[in-house]
C-alpha cells in the first residue's frame, strides 16, 4: 500500500459541493456549509471523518494500525485515519460518506452516489 498523502484529501473534499477548508493554524476545518464532517492535521497527516459508530467500530476493529475512534457525538462515530494506511478510492469513498451523513438532503440526492475521483 502507497497509502496517500494531504493534497489527496484537499483534492477530494474539493470535489464536492458546498465544501469549504478553514485553516486554523494547527488543524484545518472541511465542512459543507455551516456544518464540520472532517479535520486534517498536517504535522501527524492524519484526518477525522465523521462515520456511523457501526462504521467506526468496524473500521478500528479491522485496522487498528491505520484508524482510531477520535469521539462519538450525536449518533456519529468520528474516526481518525492515518493517511499512510489508506489507499486514495478508500479515503474517496470515506470523505464522501462524512459529507454525506452531514450535507443538506438537496446536495445529498443532486450528488447521487458519484463518489470523488
Amino acid at each position: 500500500m502507497g497509502g496517500c498523502t494531504i493534497a489527496d484529501f484537499f483534492e477530494l473534499v474539493d470535489q464536492l459541493p458546498d465544501v469549504a477548508r478553514t485553516d486554523h493554524e494547527r488543524y484545518w476545518r472541511v465542512a459543507v456549509g455551516t456544518r464540520t464532517f472532517g479535520y486534517l492535521w498536517e504535522p501527524t497527516r492524519t484526518v477525522g471523518l465523521k462515520q456511523t459508530i457501526a462504521e467506526q467500530l468496524a473500521l478500528v476493529a479491522e485496522r487498528p494500525e491505520t484508524f482510531e475512534v477520535q469521539f462519538t457525538t450525536g449518533g456519529f462515530g468520528w474516526v481518525v485515519v492515518r493517511l499512510e494506511g489508506v489507499e486514495r478510492d478508500e479515503l474517496a469513498e470515506l470523505t464522501f460518506e462524512a459529507w454525506r451523513l452531514t450535507a443538506p438532503a438537496m446536495l445529498v440526492t443532486e450528488r447521487g452516489e458519484r463518489l470523488p475521483g
